[in-house]
């Protein structure tokens, strides 16, 4: 088993260099569940939550075949695909999105625990709703980033749930006797009257959050020319579906790599009646669209990989957002000042000027060079 997690690789190393590809938690996981993957047959078994491919491809390796496998980042899906051919271990997986297909029947499920309640909230109801009733859930994670709640959030769809003794920092919480299943629903909450909608998964929930709001504030008139005006890392949409309801012949690219941000965002041009002409993608970064294919790109960066702080994220975007950016095209970000962005957007994308600046946060808008 071993020989397969230390071997795996991220993708493309965006979290940085002390970013393990697998830890304790996935070891532990594999470890505890291995009596009960033993007696599956092909397709029994499901996984959620697989950061770079541990999981899945340690129950590969053990012989696993048909393992039905969900993860929210686009780029750990794609490092499971790496992973997987470069191990000899292709074939025995399919990636699919978090719905009843995921886990329809499933007798087996591993579970690397979301921080958030409400992610944790919509994968337990599901799993209840569809999975084989003698399921047992495998659910693990570092000691630092569980709570209890999380036991009570299974224990709100589990009749059973049983805590395992702790090994390098790790743990798994075991689930059985699955009730009170339901298929995820966005939740929803109204700011300035714009309705917001969010999966659990979603990093900032319902929320409008200073930052984006900050950016609303002095986004520029936008026109509505043949080119799409872009939203990237778009979040639960509030940028996107913003710019359709200020600008009413402009269409929009929303674009993140999260499945969850991706379905809040299209649930949130929908709650406020412009989704026809907002085009909602899961891509890392901006790698469908080609060079020089846009004249407006608004952009709050995230700095969170998982549950780590990573100044790198930003800087990935700006260059990809030069990329597609036509010359004299602008990318208007929104970022902590702490983050000294602006000397970055000047080598990456062009002339970079500030447009606003408050105690936290500053907008500048960069002209492509």
């Amino acid at each position: 088993m071993d020989f397969s997690l230390t071997a795996l690789r991220r993708w493309p190393d965006l979290e940085g260099p002390d970013l393990p590809a697998a830890d304790a938690a996935d070891r532990l996981i594999l470890d505890e569940s291995a009596a009960a993957r033993a007696s599956l047959s092909d397709g029994d078994l499901t996984i959620i939550g697989d950061g770079f491919g541990a999981l899945t491809l340690g129950a590969a390796a053990d012989g696993g075949r048909g393992i039905r496998v969900h993860q929210d980042a686009l780029t750990g899906e794609l490092a499971l695909a790496a992973n997987a051919e470069r191990l000899g271990l292709a074939g025995g997986f399919v990636s699919l999105p978090l719905t009843a297909e995921l886990v329809a029947g499933a007798r087996v499920v591993l579970l690397r625990l979301p921080r958030s309640l409400d992610e944790l909230r919509d994968v337990a109801g599901l799993i209840a709703a569809h999975a084989a009733p003698e399921v047992v859930v495998f659910a693990g994670g570092r000691l630092k980033h569980m709570t209890t709640a999380m036991n009570d959030v299974l224990g709100a769809h589990f009749d059973r749930v049983d805590i395992t003794h702790a090994r390098q920092k790790s743990r798994v919480l075991i689930a059985r006797g699955p009730h009170d299943g339901r298929d995820p629903e966005p939740r929803r909450q109204v700011h300035d009257g714009l309705t917001v909608c969010a999966f659990g998964g979603a990093f900032a929930g319902t929320s409008l959050d200073i930052g984006t709001r900050f950016l609303l504030e002095h986004l520029p008139p936008v026109e509505s020319g043949g080119d799409a005006a872009i939203d990237l890392a778009c979040g639960t949409g509030i940028v996107a579906t913003t710019l359709a309801l200020r600008h009413p012949d402009l269409r929009v690219y929303a674009c993140d790599q999260s499945a969850a941000a991706v379905a809040s965002t299209r649930a949130t041009a929908e709650a406020n009646g412009v989704a026809d002409r907002i085009d909602v993608a899961r891509d890392d970064m901006l790698r469908s669209r080609p060079d020089a294919s846009a004249t407006f790109i608004a952009l709050n960066p995230p700095f969170h990989v998982g549950a780590a702080v990573s100044e790198g994220v930003g800087p990935r975007l700006f260059a990809d957002a030069a990329r597609v950016l036509r010359p004299g095209g602008g990318l208007w970000t929104v970022w902590n000042s702490a983050l000294q962005y602006r000397p970055i957007l000047e080598r990456l994308v062009g002339p970079t000027r500030q447009i606003a600046r408050n105690a936290k946060f500053t907008v500048t808008a960069s002209t492509r060079r």
